[in-house]
């Protein structure tokens, strides 16, 4: 009988445990619709976060120097900083914001995602500090047209 107790509380603590403590998003495309529309990044990131005065460490950013798809780019970035959110810019389309992530203090902020451009540009990272402060990361990559490098 011992043994069918713990067995019961031991599965009701790992049920409890893979529940998140707590589940909270932000849907920014309707509470700061203006991000989604801005046509530089720099009036993207001012309209995400109210100012566009970044500290250019704290975030990692890997992509490729030379992407022969431009449907399909890689983009890996992530931050050890206590964050709040984290948004990827980019100036290659006619719209700058990409993806934003609501974050928590127990969030992995580490990111693999693929994202389209049209032509060559820049990727921006902001990760929106606890601090006040905004991180970032940039990288200038070139898009091969016609999907060659040539």
């Amino acid at each position: 009988m011992e043994r069918r107790k713990f067995l019961s509380m031991t599965l009701g603590a790992v049920a409890l445990a893979a529940v998140p403590a707590s589940v909270r998003a932000e849907d920014f495309r309707k509470s700061k619709p203006t991000v989604w529309t801005a046509k530089t990044v720099d009036d993207a990131i001012k309209a995400m976060y109210g100012s566009n005065k970044l500290v250019m460490e704290g975030v990692k950013l890997t992509a490729p120097d030379v992407a022969s798809n431009g449907g399909a780019i890689p983009v890996d970035f992530s931050t050890d900083k206590d964050i709040k959110t984290i948004a990827v810019f980019q100036d290659a389309n006619p719209e700058s914001a990409v993806l934003v992530v609501d974050t928590n203090k127990y969030s992995v902020n580490k990111y693999s995602i693929k994202i389209k451009m049209a032509k060559s540009g820049t990727i921006t990272i902001v990760a929106q500090g606890n601090d006040g402060k905004l991180y970032a990361a940039k990288k200038t990559l070139d898009v091969a047209l016609g999907g060659c490098e040539g």
